[in-house]
Parts: structure tokens; sequence; C-alpha cells
């Protein structure tokens, strides 16, 4: 049997579909999306780890501490240094644990907030300066965690999947 001309003429070419230029993109995209759920777990695991040794730290040195927060003029503050050690230490461990995330990232945002208004800004003088502050980057980690939660692979998620079935 005989093939029509116009169809004998035409080469493969013209008869697929033109390649993506993008397909390995595509393909890039899809093999990290099965990975999403590892950085918020790798940023609250090293965050969370941070805070706790910052508030067993505090705890375990509290007359240094308290007499840190009396050269800098914060009330209380043998209270103060205790409040701020525990937030730091239960935070951390919560952080941890993906247990409470954005319920605990409020006071450790306060926490550093005050931080920065006592202890750190009277020091600064140019944006340059601010930006670069750790201070600054707690508090935009910690208001991320507030914003986009802990993650798939936390306690959070488990128990908000558990209770959804239910």
């Amino acid at each position: 049997m005989q093939r029509c001309a116009t169809y004998a003429n035409r080469t493969p070419a013209a008869t697929e579909r033109p390649r993506d230029p993008f397909a390995p993109l595509w393909r890039l995209r899809a093999a990290v999306a099965r990975f999403e759920w590892l950085g918020p777990l790798l940023l609250r695991l090293v965050f969370g780890w941070f805070w706790l040794e910052t508030g067993w730290a505090k705890l375990h040195n509290l007359e240094f501490f308290s007499q840190r927060f009396v050269e800098w003029g914060i009330p209380f503050p043998m209270l103060s240094a205790t409040a701020s050690g525990a937030v730091d230490l239960v935070g951390g461990a919560l952080l941890l644990l993906g247990l409470g995330t954005r319920l605990v990232t409020i006071p450790m945002i306060v926490n550093m907030l005050v931080a920065l208004a006592v202890v750190v800004l009277p020091t600064i003088s140019t944006l340059d300066e601010f930006v670069e502050l750790d201070e600054v980057l707690y508090v935009a980690v910690l208001f991320w965690l507030l914003m986009a939660g802990p993650g798939k692979a936390s306690l959070d998620h488990a128990i908000a999947g558990r209770l959804r079935t239910r």
C-alpha cells in the first residue's frame, strides 16, 4: 500500500511536538519538591539546638547573666535573666520537636526585640550595621517560622493530621 505523497514527504520533526527546552528544569523542580520538607526540618533542628544551648547557658550561669542585665539597665535582672533563659531553653526544645512552633516563636521574637532595643540598637548608626546584626537574622528566621510553620516533618504536622482524620 502506497502512502499519500504529502504524508510521505513530511519529516518526522514536522509531526512531533517541539521539545520543551525547560524540561530538565521541570524535572529538577519536581525532584526538589519531593524533599521540600527537609528545608524547614533542617532550619528547626539547627535553630532549635542553638536556642536550647543558649537557654541552658543562661540558666546555668544565672548570676553572670543577671549581672549583664543590670549593666544593660533591664528591670528585675534576676527574674528577667531567668525568663529570657527559660524562653530560649523551652523554645529551642519545642523548635527541635516542631511542637507548638508558631506559638513558641512569639515570646522568642519578643525576647530578641527587647535585646535589639535595649542592648544593640543604641550602638548602631547605619542601616548596613543593622542588617548585619545576629539578632535581626534571629528575628527574621523566627518570623518565617511563625508565618510558614514547622513543615511536614514536625509534631505539629502529625498532630494536625490526626485531628483532621477524626
